[in-house]
């Protein structure tokens, strides 16, 4: 997703949050409505896919700083904007004419001002909004200037900067993205499978034109996000997942089912005597990328029953006193004593 469709979006609405809500109730409703709407909870439902997607862009987005405070200037600009050529005659225009502006469409664009309400920002600023948050950025040394080196003897155009949000599953799989190029147009390019969040993808040739005819066009720098999975985490090209087990399993043995990112499951043996926090390791069903494919780990998580029944009681009790006189901390406190 570039910047200038963030106008488009609003991602508050999406989560259902006020534009003031802090990053702990963020996280919490982000959570809830990504188990909510995620597709393996609701398998063949497009619509319940695409709620999913566009939860996972609002997020990625408002749960960054720096990305939200340019979102919401980006988003006040979306109200009654104006633009102004100083000197001479105004007019109106939408957000379209900032990018003419800002990519060689008409002239006096140094004069340009940008206003809402009684205040305004002048295009430098405007240009430092875009600069970080999303969309595209002039590389080099500054706008208009600042042209990549040359080839041949001629100048190449300037490289830019755009992002994309895509959710894990995607970002594990590879995606086809569609994204607006310097020049007004539309790029469409395919994400590699096992992206990692923050990687930079180079689009050779996707940037600014040369500044003059013949000229090697700029590159493309796509930055990716990708928002969190509410079940799996990744870890290198491993995936991660906390499974459950109950006390009974993880002290007598068992075999369990453990999820995979395909919505599918497979077996895993628990051994008798397994304690919570062991890692069971399923080999090849992590993140596939194009050299390596990475494992699936389990992390064995042993679940306390909250309430027992008088017989549960009795027996809990007599694996207690058949446990008399054993201490599991006697380990830890001679070696926190050095």
């Amino acid at each position: 997703m570039v910047s200038q469709d963030w106008m488009e979006k609003d991602f508050y609405a999406i989560l259902g949050v006020p534009k003031d809500v802090d990053a702990k109730t963020l996280k919490k409703t982000y959570r809830k409505l990504a188990r909510d709407w995620h597709p393996d909870s609701k398998p063949g439902d497009k619509a319940a896919e695409q709620k999913f997607k566009d939860i996972g862009e609002a997020y990625a987005v408002l749960s960054d700083p720096e990305q939200r405070k340019q979102y919401d200037a980006i988003r006040a600009m979306g109200g009654g904007a104006r633009f102004q050529a100083g000197g001479g005659p105004g007019g109106a225009g939408g957000f379209e004419d900032v990018f003419a502006q800002m990519f060689g469409g008409g002239g006096g664009a140094q004069n340009v001002r940008f206003g809402t309400g009684g205040g305004g920002i002048d295009l430098e600023d405007l240009l430092g909004a875009f600069g970080g948050g999303g969309g595209f950025q002039q590389g080099g040394q500054g706008f208009p200037g600042g042209f990549g080196g040359a080839r041949g003897g001629m100048p190449r155009g300037q490289d830019v900067q755009a992002r994309t949000t895509i959710d894990f599953t995607a970002a594990a799989h590879g995606d086809t993205v569609t994204l607006s190029s310097p020049d007004g147009g539309r790029i469409t390019t395919r994400i590699p499978a096992g992206v990692k969040d923050g990687q930079k993808i180079r689009l050779r040739g996707k940037g600014m034109p040369s500044p003059v005819q013949g000229g090697e066009p700029g590159d493309m720098f796509l930055n990716v996000t990708v928002t969190p999975h509410p079940v799996f985490g990744r870890d290198g090209d491993n995936l991660t997942v906390d499974v459950p087990v109950t006390f009974a399993e993880a002290a007598l043995g068992a075999t369990v089912p453990v999820p995979t990112l395909d919505g599918g499951t497979v077996k895993v043996r628990v051994a008798p005597g397994t304690p919570s926090g062991r890692v069971l390791r399923v080999k090849g069903r992590g993140i596939a990328t194009s050299k390596a494919t990475g494992d699936l780990l389990a992390r064995v998580q042993v679940v306390v029953p909250q309430k027992l029944s008088d017989k549960a009681r009795e027996a809990v009790e007599a694996l207690q006193a058949e446990d008399e006189g054993h201490d599991p901390r006697a380990d830890l406190m001679r070696r926190a004593r050095g």
